[in-house]
């Protein structure tokens, strides 16, 4: 899956805070596998912006929840 990126996510506080949602509900309802919901909340992969638009959907909250990206990072 290739390099971490500078991207984060809060995915595994907000499965949390929604019922304990599993990882592999919340990949049921994205249309992708456990592992890819792993390999996302270790920031080993980076979503396509249409997946992360499905993961913040599914987990009830805005994309800016789900997401962070480093002020100083940006150009």
């Amino acid at each position: 899956m290739g390099k971490s990126t500078l991207v984060t996510n809060s995915i595994r506080q907000l499965r949390f805070a929604r019922d304990e949602m599993t990882q592999a509900e919340l990949a049921r309802r994205v249309g992708v596998t456990r592992q890819t919901v792993i390999a996302i909340e270790q920031g080993k992969y980076s979503p396509s912006l249409e997946m992360a638009f499905q993961i913040a959907r599914a987990l009830g909250v805005s994309l800016d929840d789900v997401f962070h990206y480093p002020e100083e990072a940006q150009v």
